[in-house]
């Protein structure tokens, strides 16, 4: 705390300011502290985003996306107005700041805003459904915990029914602290499920070197 307080004094001493306390929320992101460590979640934002669009009242679903699907460009027809489907997706991205566990979901989704067809945005909707059913969840940063870092990486490969591109995905640990998650498709078809996998091993390497 003499650490804080000291700067604290030097920037009083700079400009003018208001000591808040602790960060509660910003931005959306809610943040609390405790003795076992600090939780980060987006529960008002998830409420704000799915009053607005009418879906407060759903009934709720236990996955983020139907196990088995394969989207494609052509699934269904092409929605009325594709700038809600491309709204939709733009907020949902914002919350994966603190929700690794519907990265892949919305990456997926987000491969077909150029021309959302029906069927994408029904599976948005499930998505939003998810949403409400785990509208609290929290990604939480241990305070008792080691600095060793642990990384898990893996490829879908050639799922992307319209590219047959692989998927890249990967989560780090610091400790017991989950600190930095993807899922992005390849830039280029892999010949073989080999180099599918060595293309994410070679991502997540970049990532781990660069934490």
């Amino acid at each position: 705390m003499d650490c804080i307080d000291a700067v604290n004094i030097q920037l009083k001493n700079k400009f003018k300011l208001k000591d808040l306390g602790d960060l509660k929320f910003f931005l959306g992101i809610e943040l609390s502290k405790s003795k076992i460590g600090i939780p980060m979640y987006q529960r008002h934002y998830v409420l704000s985003l799915l009053e607005d669009y009418g879906m407060l009242a759903c009934k709720s679903f236990i996955v983020p996306m139907l196990p088995n699907l394969h989207l494609h460009n052509n699934f269904g027809t092409s929605i009325v107005d594709p700038v809600i489907y491309r709204r939709l997706i733009g907020r949902l991205l914002y919350l994966t700041i603190s929700r690794p566990n519907i990265s892949y979901t919305i990456h997926k989704l987000s491969q077909f805003v150029s021309k959302p067809c029906t069927e994408h945005m029904a599976d948005a909707n499930i998505l939003l459904r998810y949403l409400k059913h785990t509208a609290g969840q929290v990604i939480l940063f241990k305070s008792a915990s080691d600095c060793n870092v642990h990384a898990y990486v893996d490829a879908d490969w050639g799922s992307c029914m319209d590219t047959r591109r692989s998927i890249t995905r990967f989560c780090i640990f610091l400790g017991n602290s989950l600190v930095s998650w993807k899922a992005k498709r390849q830039k280029t078809v892999s010949k073989s499920s080999a180099e599918a996998e060595y293309r994410p091993l070679a991502s997540v390497s970049i990532e781990i070197v660069w934490l």
